[in-house]
């Protein structure tokens, strides 16, 4: 009677490692990628080449993902299990939309996600060394194999390579935030106004709202902590801390980042450039005030930015085919922690060889619309968790309560619908196959409840 509790305890389990800082640090390392040197010239653009606007819009964007932090570190203190999204959808709505969310993270948007990494580390680099579109796709695949392993070695292994890859590559941005905003000679013209003329409210709300969208693509990944919460130390505080502070930090980057840029670049040159599609406005900082040591700073940023991310990525996606497998909703193998190491093995390799299907099958553009859209449906459903289960389960204990509820809910929730519209509208097709893999997922989901559960 004795022999299968005395085997269940010898069954190894998730190691509780994370602390604060290093789970600031995997949101950190996911959400500033290659994007900082970029997206602002996104934002600038589509916020009429006002500088003011453009600097709104990214504070503006930072709320938004603050506000929707806030839902998620309620969820992740009140339940910290690993799997995130996928537990709180199941709870607060039903087990086959909790399903419905982790089938398509573990088909496309996990995998996507690191492919669309990997792919892009190489294809940054592609001006400066010439290389083939076979060679970019073994390097991507190169990188995929290395940090899978990094992460099979140990999640404190993967955390403290998250840690060094962070440091290293916030150190070069401060140094161009620092030279831009203390030595740049450029004043910003920051009134919020459109710069060819005036417009109706309506126009401008428009316009902002598109400008809002391109920042909230640069701040993705903010949801991805609370997958390896059931990995995390005291997580019941630890969650909302390191989600409170990596959001935060990440917000002002951003902000000091462009104004920086605002600074050491005189508004004719921006112009210039942006007119012939030179997006990389940070690139042009750095030349300008350390010439080709600047370029090379600015080449090794981007590399240490996109690094830290893919382990981000490959550490925190692997475990949602492992949630599922402890729920039986995915075969058992999924759920097998390496007892030297205790991560999830099977699950990381995995993930591993359907990244490197997609960078075999896909290009970047395919990759990053494949993951965007239904994507932004799950985290609306999940900030709508957080009502739902207040009135489900009122008694629960919440060591953390959002802030300013429900305003919070109701703004992050209509931010992700005004996303969602935009998607639709520029990109129906891509919108609906966004919606049609999670479809399937339900259907696996009827098909394991009823045949692979009953045979267990």
């Amino acid at each position: 009677m004795q022999q299968p509790n005395k085997k269940a305890e010898q069954q190894p389990a998730l190691k509780k490692a994370i602390g604060v800082f290093g789970g600031s640090n995997i949101l950190i390392g996911i959400m500033i990628g290659s994007g900082i040197f970029y997206i602002g010239s996104i934002v600038l653009q589509r916020s009429g080449m006002s500088m003011g606007w453009a600097l709104s819009a990214w504070l503006i964007g930072g709320l938004v993902t603050l506000l929707g932090s806030l839902c998620f570190a309620e969820l992740g203190a009140m339940n910290p299990a690993t799997g995130g999204i996928y537990v709180y959808l199941s709870e607060a709505f039903s087990p086959v939309v909790g399903y419905m969310f982790n089938f398509q993270s573990m088909i496309i948007g996990g995998p996507g996600s690191i492919a669309a990494i990997a792919i892009a580390l190489p294809l940054a680099f592609k001006s400066l060394f010439p290389m083939s579109n076979v060679l970019v796709k073994v390097i991507a695949i190169a990188l995929i194999i290395i940090f899978t392993l990094v992460n099979y070695f140990g999640v404190d292994t993967g955390e403290w390579v998250q840690n060094f890859f962070n440091v290293a590559k916030i150190l070069p941005l401060i140094l161009i935030i620092v030279l831009g905003l203390f030595w740049g000679h450029y004043t910003p013209h920051l009134a919020v106004l459109n710069q060819h003329g005036s417009g109706s409210v309506v126009d401008y709300i428009q316009m902002i709202a598109f400008a809002v969208i391109a920042t909230l693509w640069a701040y993705e990944g903010w949801t991805n902590l609370n997958t390896v919460a059931g990995e995390m130390k005291e997580p019941q505080k630890n969650l909302p801390r390191a989600l409170i502070l990596s959001v935060g930090f990440t917000t002002i980057v951003y902000f000091l980042f462009n104004l920086a840029i605002y600074r050491a670049l005189p508004f004719s040159q921006i112009q210039h450039a942006l007119t012939h599609g030179q997006l990389y406005l940070g690139t042009a900082v750095a030349q300008s005030f350390m010439g080709k040591f600047g370029t090379i700073l600015v080449a090794i940023t981007m590399a240490l930015a996109m690094i830290s991310s893919l382990n981000g990525m490959i550490l925190a996606f692997s475990r949602y085919y492992y949630a599922a497998a402890k729920d039986r909703l995915l075969w058992k193998q999924f759920a097998h922690i390496n007892r030297q190491y205790q991560t999830p093995d099977f699950s990381l390799f995995i993930q591993m060889l359907i990244s490197i299907a997609l960078v075999l099958t896909r290009d970047l553009d395919e990759l990053t619309s494949l993951v965007v859209f239904s994507g932004a449906v799950f985290n609306m459903l999940s900030i709508l968790a957080v009502p739902v289960m207040r009135h489900r389960q009122p008694n629960q204990l919440r060591p953390y309560k959002v802030w300013a509820y429900p305003w919070t809910v109701i703004i992050a929730v209509i931010a992700f619908l005004v996303i969602l519209i935009n998607n639709f509208v520029d990109d129906p097709l891509t919108s609906v196959l966004g919606l049609v893999v999670p479809a399937v997922g339900a259907v696996v989901y009827y098909g394991f409840r009823r045949f692979y559960q009953v045979r267990e």
